[in-house]
């Protein structure tokens, strides 16, 4: 269950958090390690409290957390650490992101992100894009008609399917999906007033 609605950005712009990743590790008699990825993919944490600079702010939250039913709906939160196919501080262009090749029939294709280092790199899918910021390119060329952008799934969908061997590029900005990782928020306006920042976990969810 998932609500098409942004957290509010003012307050999301001051939160903390990032991702996480589980691995198992066991140390041999030897002192050399075993490591093992549980997870595929990371997972991200953020704590939206830091963001909560004055009442009004406190007002906003509560009467999101209330609309989301605590946990039970989802909704999209702007991670300003990583929000878009470039990187924050640059322009997004329609060539920023490697997404396929065309094989001359496939009409649809998922929006990725990857993260290079060196040699090694993680493909993230990318489910929620931000309305009116996706360009899309083949073989080099912007198309600006001819598909169609689901801001929902984050699926492209041609008219007709690029050519063989082309190359199918994209930029974009995307929330996060996450929901609340609390039931209940515990607000001490006293202790608020002095300057202690209540805590109000999410998690990112998995589509």
């Amino acid at each position: 269950m998932f609500h098409e609605i942004q957290f509010p950005t003012a307050i999301a712009f001051h939160s903390s958090g990032g991702p996480e990743r589980k691995t198992e590790i066991v140390t041999l008699g030897s002192g050399f390690e075993e490591r093992n990825a549980v997870w595929a993919n990371s997972r991200r944490h953020f704590d939206v409290g830091y963001g909560v600079k004055t009442l009004d702010d406190l007002h906003a939250v509560i009467a999101f957390f209330e609309a989301r039913a605590g946990r039970l709906y989802g909704f999209r939160f702007k991670d300003f650490a990583d929000f878009k196919s470039c990187p924050p501080n640059d322009g997004v262009t329609p060539l920023d992101q490697n997404i396929a090749a065309g094989d001359g029939t496939t009409t649809q294709f998922q929006l990725i992100k990857t993260y290079t280092s060196g040699p090694s790199n993680w493909v993230r899918t990318i489910n929620k894009p931000v309305t009116g910021t996706v360009r899309v390119a083949v073989a080099g060329v912007e198309q600006t008609a001819g598909l169609s952008i689901d801001n929902t799934n984050g699926l492209i969908t041609f008219d007709s399917a690029p050519a063989s061997g082309a190359a199918i590029t994209a930029g974009y900005e995307f929330d996060t999906p996450v929901r609340f990782d609390t039931d209940s928020l515990s607000i001490n306006l006293s202790n608020f007033a002095a300057g202690e920042i209540p805590s109000i976990p999410l998690v990112e969810i998995r589509l």
